[in-house]
């Protein structure tokens, strides 16, 4: 069964005092991206790394390509790391790859030294190009695993489509708004990582929940660090609901309405967990627990947030390796479940 993007629908969105219309078909976004670059970006890119710069490195084997990758994982997630170590190696690999993907994707505007929408325009035109910039072990990587499990290339626009909303959009009016953004940028993850594993029909609803639920939860982790940024991903309408605005989330406020507002927002997630938990069974046994580990991980780290009386602003919440290993056991209980 083909793994399809959903249908997105227009979007205004207050953005900077003004209202800003988003395209949201991915490939009209992209289109927003490369005016905003204020240019197609050049055709002779190779060798650029995701903030334009030439690369250094020599053309790395496919098989360095990967270990880069796997590097990436480990120094930058230690949750995915964790999570996709327990399956097969082949597909872990694989994950791996689209990790790094997304990381580098991510970084072109985050890291950008001077123009984060060229930055980004020139990562999304090589991501694109049919024959990957052989300086970039990411992309070479990223390229091998797309054609070898044939990923469609629809998801990967959605997924760079996601991460150009953030060039333009630094607020989100209602749940359903954020939605979107969610669905590109981690459920579109979830879609392309159970291309890579393998599902029964009936996975990816299960597999858009999950993502959502898991971008909620770095949202609530990263409310901070976000607002450094100038950037508020709570939904206006909540943070209404509750008394405050952005600028009480800019000004880092944690009173008795920050704290209802974030209970209101972790047990939403936690339901969203709870209602992709039966899709899981739908995957091949060689990857359940793998995503298992990673749904049960990551929920936990909204518990975290609750042991640190809600104060995302200066404490962040993880898990130790340690007491991630001692998750183990229950989750493999709770997935062998899932199976009866």
């Amino acid at each position: 069964m083909p793994l399809k993007p959903l249908h997105p629908v227009a979007l205004s969105l207050p953005v900077g005092g003004k209202y800003v219309e988003q395209p949201l078909p991915a490939e009209e976004q992209l289109d927003l991206l490369f005016r905003l670059a204020d240019s197609i970006p050049r055709t002779d890119i190779d060798g650029t790394g995701a903030d334009g710069e030439h690369s250094l490195h020599p053309p790395l084997s496919l098989a360095d390509s990967y270990r880069i990758c796997q590097q990436l994982t480990r120094q930058h997630s230690k949750s995915f790391f964790f999570a996709s170590q327990l399956l097969p190696v082949e597909k872990r690999r694989a994950v791996r790859a689209l990790y790094a993907f997304c990381r580098a994707s991510d970084d072109a505007v985050d890291m950008a030294t001077s123009d984060p929408a060229r930055a980004l325009a020139e990562w999304v035109y090589s991501a694109r190009s049919a024959t990957p910039p052989a300086h970039n072990p990411i992309l070479v990587a990223w390229h091998d695993t797309c054609t070898r499990y044939k990923l469609p290339p629809a998801l990967v626009d959605e997924l760079l489509a996601g991460i150009a909303m953030d060039l333009t959009i630094n607020r989100y009016a209602t749940f359903a708004d954020l939605w979107l953004y969610c669905y590109r940028v981690a459920s579109v993850v979830g879609l392309l990582s159970v291309g890579i594993i393998g599902f029964a029909p009936g996975a990816a609803p299960y597999a858009i929940k999950l993502g959502v639920a898991l971008q909620l939860t770095n949202i609530l982790r990263d409310i901070g660090e976000d607002a450094q940024r100038g950037r508020v991903y709570l939904p206006q309408e909540d943070l209404q609901r509750f008394g405050l605005c952005d600028n009480d989330i800019l000004a880092r406020v944690h009173d008795k309405r920050f704290v209802e507002l974030i209970k209101f927002e972790i047990a939403r997630t936690h339901r969203l967990y709870a209602e992709s938990w039966p899709g899981i069974a739908l995957l091949p046994p060689d990857s359940r627990l793998a995503i298992g580990a990673a749904s049960r991980v990551y929920q936990g780290i909204l518990d975290k947030i609750v042991t640190n009386g809600y104060d995302v602003y200066n404490k962040r919440a993880f898990f130790t390796l340690r007491e991630k290993v001692a998750l183990l056991p229950g989750i493999w209980r709770d997935v062998r479940q899932l199976a009866k």
